[in-house]
């Protein structure tokens, strides 16, 4: 399911639990092994590539939501998770012509776009232990709704995390904007938002500035 939000933005919900089961078993509610992990992301890159396609409003927002998730493996963390997140860091730092599978694996024939962000939804206490180890593995960090918090997890320095959060009170805000929220200098925020963007941690707003990812649409 995918719909049009505010500041341009396409917001586009896959249900994890259904993929599954589509790509699988239609009973099966576990993601185990690395084959099932590589089919289940290969069907979540050909869903995005169809809500980037010409004519979107502009950056693919996707929710991926954990909740019909009963069990997942390091693998299969490894797999979608940190995978999918690769793909695309790496698609926004080289262009999203980048065929980012060359060296990970994560080759499905699919393009990552260099618009897409993510919000990983239903992340529970039986879920974190993998897809933090994988996170930290690879020293990338992703927005999770955890217990209904939105939240980064994986490896983020202290810095690049509190920046994370300050941005939520005052996006969408620029460098200027948020180094006056948070009461530190100018180039340094500018430096700390760099950082996150490279790391689809957070997005640029249509009118200037930045937004957190996760953050609520205000119209």
């Amino acid at each position: 399911m995918r719909r049009a939000v505010g500041r341009g933005l396409m917001h586009h919900h896959i249900d994890l639990g259904t993929v599954l089961r589509g790509t699988v078993c239609a009973l099966y509610s576990n993601l185990v092994t690395r084959p099932t992990g590589a089919a289940v992301r290969a069907e979540i890159e050909r869903a995005i590539a169809d809500a980037a396609a010409p004519g979107a409003p502009g950056p693919v927002v996707s929710v991926i939501d954990f909740s019909e998730v009963t069990l997942l493996d390091f693998s299969c963390a490894d797999e979608i998770v940190a995978k999918l997140m690769l793909r695309h860091v790496r698609a926004a730092l080289d262009g999203a012509a980048v065929d980012a599978g060359a060296d990970d694996g994560a080759d499905d024939g699919v393009a990552p776009t260099a618009d897409a962000y993510f919000v990983f939804r239903g992340v529970g206490d039986g879920h974190l232990d993998a897809v933090e180890a994988v996170l930290e593995r690879h020293a990338i960090a992703i927005v999770a709704v955890v217990h209904g918090e939105v939240r980064l997890v994986g490896d983020v320095p202290a810095e690049e995390r509190a920046a994370w959060q300050a941005l939520h009170a005052v996006a969408p805000a620029d460098a200027a904007r948020l180094a006056a929220a948070a009461g530190g200098e100018v180039d340094r925020a500018a430096a700390v938002l760099a950082r996150l963007a490279a790391r689809r941690l957070v997005m640029p707003a249509a009118g200037g500035g930045w937004l957190p990812v996760g953050l609520p649409a205000r119209d």
